[in-house]
């Protein structure tokens, strides 16, 4: 059995164990019969790691591990191993998309290549986005990226960790945050109320099984009152799966003081 996702021109291919080499490269074949498919590659490694990278394998067609994938209009440019991205959330990232305003101040966290930033811009034509990531190679890209789409006078990369980037910008208060992160144990919810005022929306993405989510929400609500900020949750919604029973939230919060 195999799990694929498609990239622009090119294919990952997850298999079972159990598959042969044979099997392999007629499913490659077969991936290669699609006209926007030049290269399939097998992940051979689960994302891991802050950076959410993956391992892979060269299978069948041109050997490259550059994609180029369009999305919601926009067009992106990555490498597939080194820069995390999902094209699962490409409804995800048109529907928070549509939350924002015209002429807002958007924050972004944990931005890789820029594909929220962007469909962001491109969408809700905001006044400006700041867009923070961790990794240098994925915020080299997430520069090409927003000049391949025409955004440059409204986003701005910066690359480190949010820890160290969010403190600089204090003076700031943003309308609008978005926090894809990771699959991490902190929130990182001190740094978002940090550039937050009174009415700033937070779309936080927390991961857990369904029984325990009434737990996450609460935790999250406790975090904030040590901060000495008051945060409504007013929707949690499933955004996908990530394992067995293991789900990702979406967590609309507005910041109440």
């Amino acid at each position: 059995m195999a799990n694929y996702d498609i990239l622009g021109n090119i294919a990952i291919v997850k298999f079972s164990k159990e598959t042969k080499k044979s099997e392999k490269l007629e499913k490659a074949s077969e991936l290669l019969g699609n006209k926007s498919i030049k290269t399939v590659l097998e992940k051979t490694e689960k994302v891991s790691g802050r950076l959410r990278t993956i391992k892979t394998k060269y299978l069948l067609g041109e050997k490259t591990k550059i994609a180029e994938y369009r999305e919601n209009g926009c067009l992106f440019k990555f490498n597939v191993e080194t820069c995390y991205f999902s094209p699962r959330l490409a409804n995800e990232r048109l529907e928070v998309a549509k939350m924002a305003k015209k002429g807002e101040s958007v924050l972004v966290m944990f931005a890789g290549v820029a594909p929220f930033s962007i469909i962001l811009a491109k969408t809700a034509k905001p006044k400006k986005i700041i867009s923070v990531e961790l990794g240098r190679e994925c915020c080299r890209y997430a520069e090409e990226n927003v000049i391949k789409n025409k955004v440059e006078n409204i986003i701005r990369v910066m690359q480190g960790d949010v820890k160290r980037i969010i403190p600089k910008l204090k003076k700031e208060k943003f309308d609008f945050i978005v926090m894809p992160r990771p699959n991490l144990k902190e929130s990182f919810l001190e740094q978002a109320l940090g550039v937050s005022k009174k009415g700033t929306r937070i779309v936080y993405y927390g991961f857990c099984s369904e029984d325990k989510k009434d737990a996450m929400i609460e935790e999250l609500l406790e975090e904030a009152k040590k901060f000495k900020r008051k945060i409504n949750i007013i929707r949690a919604l499933e955004a996908g799966d990530i394992a067995p029973y293991e789900h990702r939230y979406r967590l609309e919060i507005i910041v109440l003081n």
